[in-house]
């Protein structure tokens, strides 16, 4: 029998950790090649994967809501008729040494990274003394400069007082399997103070946290009118990108407010035409053809700034970013090649990338690589905003709720469809007059479609 490891893959472009959402399988389970054994929420998306080999679960090796970086195993899966697999050597960690994978010690395997016995050649990097800053190690050894021990001088402050007992755990190594480790280390908790409460004495999250929460301050009084979540995946992900965005790209925001009777007038003629019929056809997708329409007269609103290269990169292509508010957080999938779409076409891309964004199914591959983006707060009853560029982008347009409102019309106040959208643009890139053409341009052809002939 074969026990493989199966790792975290990599599922998106440069994830490096994922959470753990569920297990659709349980040990000692009977599983085939590609059957659905996990699903995961990335940065970017929920994502399920499937069994890289056929085989029996031997076990689940990550709990739900934990997070772990990729690459690290997840599962073992047994396979009958197959040779088995070396164990890989597990890498050193600082001030820790490690027994080798599969020897016994004290009538036990070591089957994970920090067990085994300790070998006489193993050596410890220096720790610096918590209470004088000189060098100690595990043992007693002469300082050579003044010829006496680090452990302790006549002029040396008193030590505190539970050194004893921490050199005294020192002399084991803790067994904690690597998504441990990395939290104690997050959390600042030395594991070898720790007892695990794990089966064979293996130190759990749980272990981690309880050791930090004298840290952590106060917790709040019970029955207080306030709750604490997690920073993580999609919401972690919007933030950095935000912050990254807002404190590099100079942002420049400017508004249009536009009769757009026409456009919704043409809406309903659609809706009965039969070239139509069956789709949904939403101001969404008059304000995505009109962005697409308008860069072709001002390239430099989808061109993208690159700093290594010191380079603007025109697109000579459109993948349109569409904002999707769903029960994870804010997400952006793509439509690629927008520019190239009818609006038919283009309205069911829409109706299709915001149902599978809202299902959480978006796949992470189809959240990169856009050039401009388009937020509907209409949708919300919000009239406008400033919105935030997406990184790696120059414009952003934020199409706000059509209302019913006074508006003159040769001379006259009438009852007209409003709507006002803003633009954000990196003014590295887009100057103000390239940005107030390209704005004005969408407007005009929202307020007057037929114009779309002439571009």
């Amino acid at each position: 029998m074969a026990l493989k490891k199966f790792p975290l893959p990599d599922v998106g472009e440069g994830l490096t950790e994922a959470e753990i959402v569920g297990w659709k399988v349980q040990a000692g389970e009977n599983v085939t090649v590609n059957q659905v054994i996990v699903e995961i929420e990335t940065a970017k998306a929920s994502v399920e994967l499937p069994c890289p080999w056929a085989g029996t679960i031997r076990d689940l090796l990550v709990e739900p809501g934990q997070t772990v970086e990729v690459g690290t195993p997840i599962i073992s899966i047994e396979m009958a008729g197959a040779e088995p697999e070396p164990e890989p050597e597990p890498e050193p960690e600082p001030q820790e040494t490690s027994g080798k994978i599969g020897e016994e010690s004290n009538g036990r395997i070591a089957t994970l990274v920090g067990y085994g016995p300790r070998t006489s050649s193993a050596k410890r990097r220096p720790r610096k003394d918590r209470v004088n800053g000189t060098a100690t190690h595990g043992t007693a050894t002469p300082n050579t400069d003044t010829g006496t021990d680090t452990r302790g001088t006549a002029t040396a402050a008193p030590p505190e007082p539970r050194a004893p007992q921490v050199e005294e755990v020192r002399g084991s190594v803790p067994l904690a399997k690597p998504p441990v480790r990395k939290l104690a280390k997050d959390l600042g908790v030395d594991l070898r103070s720790l007892a695990g409460s794990g089966t064979g004495g293996v130190i759990t999250r749980e272990d981690v946290q309880t050791a930090a929460a004298p840290a952590a301050p106060a917790a709040t009084p019970s029955g207080a009118r306030e709750r604490r979540v997690p920073i993580k995946g999609v919401r972690k992900a919007t933030a950095q990108a935000m912050v990254d965005s807002a404190f590099t790209a100079p942002h420049v925001t400017e508004f249009l407010t536009v009769d757009v009777t026409p456009m919704m007038e043409l809406r309903e003629q659609l809706k009965s035409d039969p070239a139509f019929r069956g789709v949904k056809i939403t101001p969404l997708a008059f304000a995505a053809k009109a962005m697409c329409l308008a860069a072709r007269r001002t390239p430099d609103v989808n061109a993208t700034w690159d700093e290594a290269a010191g380079e603007i990169v025109y697109k000579d292509y459109v993948h349109l970013g569409v904002a999707a508010a769903t029960p994870r957080g804010l997400v952006v999938p793509k439509v690629r090649d927008a520019d190239g779409m009818s609006l038919r076409e283009l309205a069911e891309s829409l109706e299709q990338l915001t149902n599978t964004a809202r299902d959480g199914k978006t796949a992470p591959a189809d959240m990169v690589g856009g050039t401009i983006t388009i937020t509907n707060v209409g949708v919300f009853g919000v009239d406008t905003g400033t919105p935030i560029i997406n990184p790696g982008e120059s414009a952003i347009l934020a199409f706000g709720a059509i209302r019913d409102m006074p508006w003159v019309v040769d001379g006259q106040v009438v009852p007209r469809k409003i709507c006002q959208l803003a633009l954000s643009f990196d003014h590295r890139v887009v100057d103000g007059q390239q940005g107030s053409q390209y704005l004005a341009d969408v407007g005009a052809l929202l307020a007057n479609p037929s114009l779309a002939f002439t571009y």
